[in-house]
């Protein structure tokens, strides 16, 4: 009799996962690799499609992907058994004092505070109340509130503060629950969306203005809105229409009673004085966030407010503080230090300039360079990459700089297919209540949608 064969162990599995990416990442590095490759630029090629592997079958956990592409930056580029000239690693592990990293420790802060004084349940009661009980206005108007704070407010912190103002919700409806599925989804969603809106929206979007005004060709406020704010608002509505068909056929109502109030003892209850403390913390943050044109203080510095007043007022303790996602911030710098890689060793340059050689058509092109964008921002800072693609774009058509810069600019926020793709899905992803494969959803429809509609409509209106 043959015995019955075992399904193998999750821990076997994802042996097998490791074990296949690593061999692919080898091949196909030896495989693409050019003949006038550096060792360096070998090595961050090898590592760029390993980490995709890694990422794309969750073989490890996805922070210990970026502490892994730390840790092989820095024993190969600056050790001499694996390169002839070793390089300054610095840049590669000094990604933990990214700006990016403050800024989403910032909103991390704000978020805890705001439910340790239980604001967020106030805050998403208010919002609740104007959606009703029906899910698919509750899902739409917490994703218009995400777009349009993500517009004026870092996506970062927007959805740092909107995920966790749902918190009760979500907890309420399970993490299996299709509905918080498509809340948590939704929301980096619309932030990153809504990002497109305003010139202060991204990074990505300041990148492009500045590339313009260096050609003499600025583009104020009001303009920029004019290019991103429709498709921000297509975009929204397409994925909130995707959400609703895939996650809430057969729901029409829920239950928005409040839980377990009477449960909490006064002694659990904040004070009035913990509240409003929170609220004004939160007030001069937001105040100095909103006004970034008119002051020298950058978004990220700014988040030193939270950071330093909320443990002084001791309303973060020691406690509240290690339970936040620090493994989403591994995630993140590990992203950066892969796209400083691709960009320090000249790899992005060099398979940037084989596309730039190509003898296209404009409008050929155009698509070739806003899917590019998309692409590569799925895989490193959408900010490396727009730095890298809007010069070349515009060196190689001088006639539609204004296109092309807007094109790659806005297409950089297309990007949402893993988790280290943009930080409101590092922070969607770090509630716990979805995986890393439910980002397909959003990712196949905002990066395959998205750039063929910016780019219809930045042709359109040029």
């Amino acid at each position: 009799m043959t015995p019955a064969v075992k399904n193998p162990e999750p821990g076997n599995k994802n042996l097998v996962y490791f074990a296949v990416s690593l061999l692919l990442a080898t091949g196909l590095t030896w495989w693409i690799r050019e003949p006038a490759s550096t060792e360096s630029q070998t090595y961050a090629l090898f590592l760029l499609i390993f980490s995709v592997g890694l990422w794309l079958t969750e073989a490890v956990p996805p922070f210990a992907v970026g502490l892994f592409i730390i840790g092989f930056l820095a024993y190969t580029l600056g050790n001499r058994m694996f390169i002839s000239t070793p390089e300054d690693i610095k840049i590669y592990v000094n990604t933990f004092s990214s700006s990016v990293i403050w800024l989403m420790l910032g909103g991390f802060f704000l978020a805890s505070a705001m439910t340790k004084v239980k604001l967020d349940e106030v805050l998403i009661k208010g919002a609740l109340k104007l959606c009703g009980t029906n899910p698919r206005r509750i899902l739409l108007g917490m994703m218009i509130v995400t777009m349009v704070s993500s517009m004026l407010i870092s996506n970062t912190a927007t959805t740092a503060m909107v995920v966790a103002a749902l918190m009760p919700l979500l907890r309420k409806l399970e993490k299996k629950s299709p509905m918080s599925k498509a809340l948590i989804l939704g929301i980096p969603i619309a932030a990153t969306t809504g990002g497109m809106g305003t010139l202060i929206g991204t990074p990505p979007n300041a990148i492009a203005a500045a590339k313009l005004a260096s050609v003499n060709q600025p583009i104020d406020f009001i303009t920029w809105i004019l290019y991103g704010l429709p498709v921000a608002i297509i975009l929204t509505g397409a994925a909130w229409w995707m959400l609703v068909k895939i996650f809430m056929k057969g729901v029409d109502t829920i239950s928005l009673r409040a839980e377990v109030q009477d449960k909490k003892s006064k002694d659990d209850r904040p004070s009035a004085i913990q509240r409003w403390t929170v609220i004004i913390i939160l007030a001069v943050t937001l105040t100095l966030w909103l006004t970034s044109p008119f002051h020298t203080l950058s978004a990220s510095a700014v988040s030193a407010i939270p950071l330093v007043f909320l443990p002084l007022t001791r309303i973060l303790n020691g406690e509240d503080i290690r339970g936040m996602g620090w493994d989403t911030l591994l995630l993140v710098a590990g992203g950066l230090s892969l796209g400083t890689a691709l960009q320090q060793t000249g790899l992005l340059d060099l398979y940037a300039q084989r596309i730039a050689g190509l003898r296209v058509p404009d409008i050929a092109f155009f698509f070739l360079l806003g899917y590019s964008t998309m692409l590569f921002s799925n895989i490193m800072s959408n900010t490396a990459t727009t730095t890298v693609l809007i010069p070349l774009g515009m060196a190689i058509l001088p006639n539609n700089q204004i296109e092309v810069a807007m094109i790659i600019g806005l297409t950089a926020s297309t990007a949402l297919f893993l988790p280290v793709s943009t930080p409101p899905n590092a922070i969607a992803y770090s509630s716990g209540f979805i995986e890393q494969k439910d980002f397909r959803f959003g990712g196949v429809l905002i990066g395959l949608l998205g750039p063929a509609l910016i780019i219809f409509w930045v042709l359109l209106i040029s």
